[in-house]
């Protein structure tokens, strides 16, 4: 039985271009870490190899700290260490795969056509995207020997609908006789899957980088062997982005619905605060306030609606009356716009010499 750990999608050094200078160089700095947290765990388990499939970096642009970082994070796994790039960090003369001096228990494929290391007791297959785009399937047609011997695959590509980044479909990982396909490229872990008798996984990227990445994320520890694979998520981040939604009807008021649903610990989360619901115009400013001390990042998003009581009103032959006539229609004609109930609800503070509330 081999022990494999498979991950992907680090995106090393990514811009994050929303946050302050500042809190972008932290980030990168807890994106690092990632790379300690991923030596520790090949350490734990007593891992035979660990596979990284491609997209490590976000770019060809590589901070020095970050390079230090990788080469010596890697240089700590006692396993063979093996590199597929990917479309964010191809292989080429001026990427840090041929700038770096590697250390000896670390591969690189440096090829876009498959190369096949043999290992004791175990092939791998392997190649490099060479440019920002591949149009190929990165299987390429492979069919393995059917020697006895446990066969695994390690590449950058994506599952389904053909891509400029390495299209494979089901029948190519059926066809390809492997035990075990390692895949980079979905940021979403996909679970152990199964095309005829290859087993194959997505481990996801092993920390969000923003809320269209949710939840835990980490690797895969694999344990495989001929006809046979099984495999558990590990988590690595230390920071997760959570999405949260509070129904602020009722009397209760805003900052006492948002404490009913969050989680117990919420110094590890970048999390958005959805308001829904019916009731006063939430005080975002003062929530936020109130409330970041205990996130990693906050943010509080109005989506609240209008209570029905003041639609009522639409009726006055006055200025709120008339305002509230044409808004009432354009909720009526796009109800699932938020942006007619805001512009209702602050209108009406507005009109009513209330405080404006900033978003």
């Amino acid at each position: 039985m081999l022990k494999i750990i498979h991950g992907a999608d680090f995106h090393l050094d990514s811009p994050f271009a929303g946050l302050t200078p500042e809190r972008a160089a932290r980030r990168r700095g807890e994106q690092r870490d990632l790379l300690n947290r991923l030596a520790e765990l090949a350490r734990e388990t007593g891992a035979d190899l660990v596979l990284l499939a491609g997209d490590l970096l976000d770019s060809e642009r590589v901070f020095r700290e970050t390079a230090q970082a990788l080469r010596g994070a890697l240089a700590s796994i006692p396993c063979p260490v093996f590199i597929a790039p990917g479309n964010h960090d191809f292989y080429s003369p001026r990427s840090i795969w041929t700038s770096l001096d590697w250390p000896d228990n670390v591969h690189i494929f440096t090829s876009a056509a498959l190369e096949e290391v043999e290992l004791p007791g175990c092939t791998l297959w392997g190649r490099a995207f060479t440019g920002p785009g591949q149009d190929s399937c990165p299987l390429d047609g492979l069919t393995v020997p059917q020697d006895g011997k446990l066969h695994i695959a390690c590449v950058h590509g994506a599952v389904g609908p053909e891509s400029n980044y390495g299209p494979i479909s089901p029948s190519d990982i059926a066809a390809s006789g492997l035990d075990y396909l390692a895949l980079g490229h979905v940021h979403k872990a996909s679970g152990l899957q199964r095309e005829g008798n290859t087993f194959w996984a997505y481990p996801g990227c092993p920390e969000g980088r923003g809320f269209d990445e949710l939840g835990e994320k980490g690797v895969l520890y694999v344990e495989a062997e001929p006809s046979r694979v099984d495999s558990r998520f590990v988590p690595l981040a230390k920071v997760r982005y959570e999405i949260i939604s509070a129904d602020i009807t009722g009397p209760e008021g805003a900052l006492s619905n948002i404490l009913e649903v969050l989680p117990g610990k919420t110094s590890d989360l970048i999390c958005r605060v959805i308001l829904t619901g019916e009731g006063e115009a939430p005080n975002l400013a003062n929530l936020e306030q109130m409330l970041s001390p205990e996130f990693y990042g906050l943010s509080i998003v109005d989506q609240t609606r209008v209570p029905q009581d003041l639609w009522a009103r639409r009726g006055e032959d006055a200025l709120t009356g008339l305002f509230l006539r044409a808004m009432w229609d354009k909720c009526q004609e796009e109800p699932d716009n938020p942006l007619y109930q805001l512009a209702a609800r602050y209108g009406l503070a507005a009109l009513e010499n209330g405080e404006e509330v900033r978003r």
